[in-house]
């Protein structure tokens, strides 16, 4: 395929696909709607949104070459990426008689600037992202593609992002779902830290 615009949609498409997948960046969005404000909730989306844009700025650039021919360098990324997932699993697990005003992590429901700054960190804390964002745009466009495309597709994959987390964090952050939240609390957070220190584990040892 060429930079053209059925090739624009594929892109889109998977893009929308990995969003939509079950994962860190989804337990931490769906965790902060249901015990933090809105606004921080949509902060934590757009904080994902820029996560997947710097993403595709690496992958437009050639880095993830680079993750992919220096083994020690993307062990090194890949398994920092792990113990921050395994920390933020750890918080959820292990902390006891929080409030329903702390981020998943700890930061506090009322700086949506630490919950923007907590959901780009869980968004790239995966380095295979970037290698997965240089396949499909090899895949997908010519080997010497329009300069435009250099701002179009950091865009796109800022606003897919950012709408997808945004919609969830809208939807999940309405009185019905914080108080279904509430009457599971402990249960969910134990599930919670569960799946994402294992998410972690998991990065670690791949």
């Amino acid at each position: 395929m060429t930079d053209s615009p059925a090739a624009l949609l594929t892109i889109a498409g998977a893009i929308l696909l990995g969003a939509m997948s079950p994962g860190p960046s989804f337990i931490m969005i769906v965790r902060t709607a249901v015990v933090s404000s809105r606004l921080s909730a949509l902060a934590a989306a757009a904080g994902m949104g820029v996560g997947c844009m710097i993403f595709s700025v690496i992958a437009l650039a050639g880095l993830h070459s680079l993750l992919a021919l220096v083994p020690w360098l993307y062990t090194a990324l890949k398994t920092a990426g792990g113990v921050y997932l395994l920390w933020l699993g750890c918080r959820m697990l292990f902390r006891r008689g929080d409030s329903a005003g702390s981020l998943a992590g700890g930061v506090s429901a009322h700086h949506p600037g630490h919950a923007f700054f907590t959901g780009m960190a869980t968004q790239l804390s995966n380095p295979n992202t970037a290698i997965v964002f240089g396949s499909i745009f090899a895949a997908l466009l010519s080997q010497h593609i329009s300069p435009y495309l250099y701002l179009v597709l950091p865009a796109m994959a800022f606003c897919i992002d950012t709408i997808w987390y945004a919609l969830v964090a809208w939807l999940l952050s309405a009185e019905r779902p914080r108080q279904a939240y509430m009457q599971y609390k402990s249960r969910l957070d134990k599930v919670s830290g569960l799946v994402m220190g294992y998410l972690g584990i998991r990065l670690i040892l791949r």
